[in-house]
C-alpha cells in the first residue's frame, strides 16, 4: 500500500469518528485500528495525529474546490460573481458539515490557531490563483487577507444554517462580497481625488514595493514581510 493511499484511507476512517469524538487522539487511534495499518507508520504520516487529520482534511476540500471550478465557464460571469462563486464551490465541496465544525473548535485553540489561519489563507490563495490573479504588488496580500476574512465569516455562518439549500448563507455571501466591492470603489475615489492622492502618495509608494512570491529574492520587504508559507 502506497503512503498516499493509506493517508485517504486513514482520513476516510477517521471522518466515521470525528463526528463523536472530534479531531481527537482517540479518533487517531480508531481510525488506524479500523483500516489496521501500523501505529508507527501512521505516526509518521501524521506525526500530531488526529491535528494533521484535520490539516488534511481541509486540504482535500482545497483541491475538491479547484477540480471542480472551471476558470473558462467563470469568465463570463461578472468579477464579483466569480469570487462568490468560488467561495461557494469551496463550502460545497465538503459534505460532512460535522467535521467542519469540529476543526474550527480545534483551529480555534490557541496552540492550533496558526495552523488553521494559514490554512484559511491557503484557501484564499488557491481561489484568486484559480481567478486569474496576476497582482504582485501589496494587492497580493491585501487580496487574500480580504478574502480569507470573506471565507472564514461565511463558513462559521453556514455552519449555523437550516435554511433551505443554505440559501441565507449564500445571501451573506453576497453582502460580504458587496462590502468589499465598496471598498474597492472607496480605494477607487481616493485615488482620483487630487488632493487625497497626494496625502497617501507616501504610503502608497512604500506599499507599492512590496512584491509576492516569485520575486527576487534579494527583494527587501518593506516591515520584513514575507509571503505565507
Amino acid at each position: 500500500m502506497t503512503d498516499d493511499n493509506l493517508n485517504e484511507r486513514l482520513l476516510d476512517a477517521a471522518l466515521n469518528h470525528v463526528a463523536f469524538d472530534g479531531w481527537s487522539e482517540t479518533t487517531f487511534r480508531a481510525a488506524v485500528a479500523e483500516i489496521g495499518a501500523d501505529p508507527v507508520v501512521a505516526r509518521g504520516l501524521y506525526p500530531r495525529g488526529a491535528v494533521d487529520l484535520a490539516v488534511a482534511f481541509h486540504k482535500r476540500g482545497d483541491e475538491a474546490m479547484e477540480a471542480a471550478l472551471d476558470a473558462d465557464a467563470m469568465q463570463e460571469m461578472r468579477y464579483r460573481d466569480r469570487v462568490a462563486h468560488a467561495v461557494r464551490t469551496r463550502i460545497e465541496a465538503v459534505k460532512d458539515r460535522e467535521a467542519v465544525r469540529r476543526g474550527t473548535t480545534l483551529f480555534a485553540l490557541p496552540m492550533y490557531a496558526p495552523d488553521g489561519a494559514r490554512l484559511i489563507w491557503g484557501t484564499a490563495d488557491r481561489i484568486w490563483t484559480v481567478l486569474g490573479d496576476t497582482a504582485r504588488d501589496i494587492n497580493w496580500y491585501t487580496k487574500r487577507a480580504t478574502l480569507s476574512g470573506v471565507y472564514s465569516s461565511t463558513v462559521l455562518y453556514w455552519l449555523g444554517d437550516d435554511s433551505l439549500d443554505h440559501q441565507a448563507t449564500w445571501e451573506f455571501l453576497d453582502r460580504r462580497i458587496e462590502d468589499v466591492m465598496r471598498i474597492e470603489k472607496t480605494k477607487a475615489k481616493v485615488r482620483e481625488n487630487p488632493v487625497l492622492k497626494r496625502v497617501f502618495a507616501g504610503p502608497e509608494r512604500v506599499l507599492g514595493k512590496v512584491r509576492a512570491p516569485g520575486v527576487p529574492k534579494d527583494l527587501k520587504l518593506p516591515g520584513g514581510w514575507t509571503a505565507p508559507r
